[in-house]
């Protein structure tokens, strides 16, 4: 993240654990932590076998390696950047090699917002239409199987009663009833087995049912937000722009849109690097997300374009905020991470519609960009309204 006049440091992320240790790793790679001397006392220690010290030794290198490797790139050290260095360096994904290395063939090197890239691409092709209708057959398939089971046991417990009734029957006073407690015993037993089986197979649907609850859900939140910046996408949006216009039109609110648009965006990535570049969008998403909440959502549009919704403002007033969150940024001195240089003024530009004044959403969304382009002919910087006779 870039170092700004007064900024606090930004806070943990969810991974930061898995960080943690990957730094640890890396420290150790260089021989610049105590984790060195805890590998050199590992080396000291009788081995069971060549082999298990032929594995860790090639577990040493590997490692040694996979931080070499994001050292020579200078990668951050993030666990998506770790996985595919592994990938890359062991041939466990084609794909991820071959792109490495046409990259490295053509640039030399590679940067995190590539390989961010990469890994939204991965998740991308493992997020198939073909893919979700298989994990929802299976979903299927484990109900239909539960189904099955309940039935089945059912079954089974109504015999087992029936079975004790008729033998309960062969028992008397003054008779040998040896005989028909061992047929007891036996049906007891058989129906024992036969509840563990059951409960065994429920218990393994039930895992099978969950594993794949999560893997949709994971679907659907890799489907719906933006990689680098952490906030819904395009797709999410327009999902949640149907949704804000029917509950506004319920509630006879008003509902505004804005689009925001870095300005000399390019100039920045050519100036620069790809990797500031990457940086300054997270940093505009990260104020323009200070604004959200459940009346106001914030999404990634594409490029370095971001749209806003509001619900319960006038276009008017939606203006105010992202004009506050635009004077906010421009007045803000970002620093190039990477070199230390002071960078020049960060802005962005922005119209805004309203919603309801439109036949329908895409007509404000067209009025909002023609505003924004308006912003942008005229210096930039800058919130322009669009007039609702557009």
């Amino acid at each position: 993240m870039m170092a700004m006049n007064g900024a606090q440091p930004s806070s943990a992320s969810p991974q930061h654990g898995l960080t943690d240790r990957l730094a640890r790793w890396a420290r150790g790679f260089s021989g610049k932590s105590e984790e060195s001397v805890v590998e050199d006392e590992d080396e000291q220690r009788p081995r069971n076998g060549t082999a298990a010290h032929r594995e860790i030794n090639r577990r040493k290198q590997l490692y040694s390696d996979i931080g070499d490797f994001l050292f020579a790139h200078d990668l951050d050290l993030t666990p998506i950047n770790f996985s595919v260095a592994l990938d890359y360096l062991t041939g466990a994904n084609i794909g991820v090699e071959k792109a490495i290395k046409a990259v490295m063939m053509e640039r030399g090197k590679i940067t995190n917002s590539w390989i961010e890239t990469i890994a939204a691409e991965q998740r991308a092709d493992e997020v198939t239409p073909e893919s979700l209708a298989s994990m929802l057959d299976k979903v299927e398939e484990n109900l239909t199987q539960f189904t099955g089971l309940m039935h089945e046991s059912r079954n089974s417990a109504k015999d087992y009663g029936a079975a004790l009734q008729e033998q309960a029957k062969d028992l008397g006073e003054g008779r040998d009833n040896e005989p028909v407690l061992a047929r007891l015993v036996g049906l007891t037993r058989s129906m024992v087995e036969k509840t563990r089986q059951v409960e065994s197979q429920l218990r393994e649907n039930q895992k099978q049912t969950q594993a794949l609850k999560s893997s949709l859900e994971n679907a659907r939140r890799a489907a719906e937000h933006d990689h680098l910046t952490g906030l819904p996408n395009r797709r999410a949006f327009e999902g949640v722009l149907r949704e804000e216009m029917a509950q506004a039109q319920e509630g006879g609110e008003t509902l505004s849109v804005a689009f925001c648009d870095i300005d000399h965006f390019k100039h920045i990535n050519d100036t620069h690097g790809h990797d500031t570049g990457d940086r300054v969008l997270k940093f505009v998403a990260g104020l323009l997300a200070k604004a959200s909440n459940d009346r106001c959502h914030v999404a990634r549009h594409g490029g370095e374009e971001f749209v806003m919704l509001f619900r319960g403002k006038t276009a008017a007033e939606a203006c105010e905020v992202v004009d506050g969150v635009r004077e906010d940024l421009a007045n803000r001195s970002l620093v190039n991470r990477t070199n230390g240089e002071r960078m020049d003024r960060v802005s962005f530009s922005a119209g805004v519609a309203n919603v309801l004044a439109y036949d329908d959403p895409r007509g404000a969304l067209k009025a909002a960009d023609r505003a924004l382009y308006l912003a942008k002919e005229h210096g930039r910087n800058r919130v322009y309204l669009a007039a609702e006779t557009d």
